[in-house]
């Protein structure tokens, strides 16, 4: 079970879309988060010149939603300095350090090269890493202790507004019943989660996309595009199958992408009872 935790968020600048300095718990990391027009000021921060690993992230250039580049610094400002100079996409940064000296290189080299594989395994966001970086040699005892700065890392993340390395639960909670979706020959399963609506492996979803989608719900058919590109979608004899659990940002979004077509998840979605997703939220809500 995950254990409770803390973050103080400190805005550096009294700007709450400006510096933001976050620090978690029994923990020795921090993260430093801040758009990219802010960057020629953070970098004089201390905390840049340590050793440490960055994220930046910004808006992909062939579609809706966000992408990812994932990158390891020693330290971090020169590495910010080369991508402010070459990379265009990113419009903010998150980046990760310690106190002094408690990070080398092999540490953050071990941090980046697990940060890539974990975002490659969700595909939640297309990463612009040309390639993945291999995992350096540790000790045992180094392993251990990056593993843990690793999970303090991943379990803050989220609260900051970084879903790129979450990958779905892969059962219901108790509280959420699992669900149906049917049509056209296919049939899906997902539960409502703390990420969305997850779809789970194994559910199906149509072959061929209605022509008002690719006019009308753009969005939903590039991610459906997207899905297929990069394998969570796999073709077989009844369309695509689901060959991993994704959460969706929503259950009419996991429908859309199952039926091939505008869809609204709170009616498609329906329990063995056939009461829809509408239906039982309107009566947790009355209890």
């Amino acid at each position: 079970m995950s254990q409770a935790f803390s973050l103080r968020i400190f805005v550096a600048d009294g700007d709450p879309d400006g510096l933001r300095i976050v620090e978690r718990s029994n923990w020795v990391g921090k993260a430093l988060m801040f758009p990219r027009a802010l960057l020629p000021i953070v970098k004089q921060r201390s905390e840049l010149n340590q050793t440490g690993v960055y994220l930046l992230l910004g808006p992909r250039v062939d579609g809706d939603g966000d992408m990812l580049y994932v990158g390891e610094g020693d330290p971090i400002r020169h590495r910010l300095e080369t991508h402010h100079a070459q990379k265009d996409f990113w419009n903010r940064a998150v980046c990760l350090v310690a106190a002094p000296g408690v990070l080398n290189k092999a540490h953050v080299q071990f941090l980046e090269s697990n940060l890539i594989r974990l975002a490659k395994a969700a595909k939640r966001l297309p990463l612009d890493n040309g390639k993945s970086e291999s995992e350096p040699s540790l000790s045992e005892a180094d392993r251990a202790d990056m593993q843990v700065f690793l999970e303090n890392m991943l379990g803050m993340l989220p609260v900051l507004g970084v879903h790129a390395f979450e990958q779905a639960a892969p059962t219901s909670p108790v509280a959420s019943p699992v669900l149906t979706c049917k049509g056209k020959g296919v049939v899906a399963t997902g539960f409502e989660s703390s990420q969305g609506f997850v779809v789970k492996a194994g559910s199906q979803a149509v072959g061929e996309t209605a022509p008002s989608m690719q006019q009308h719900v753009r969005s939903m058919f590039d991610l459906r595009q997207e899905l297929i590109a990069n394998g969570v979608l796999a073709a077989d004899a009844s369309g695509y199958r689901f060959t991993q659990d994704y959460a969706f940002s929503a259950p009419s979004t996991a429908a859309a992408v199952v039926l091939g077509r505008s869809a609204n998840g709170r009616v498609e979605w329906k329990d063995s009872l056939g009461r829809t997703l509408k239906a039982l939220q309107e009566q947790e809500l009355s209890a």
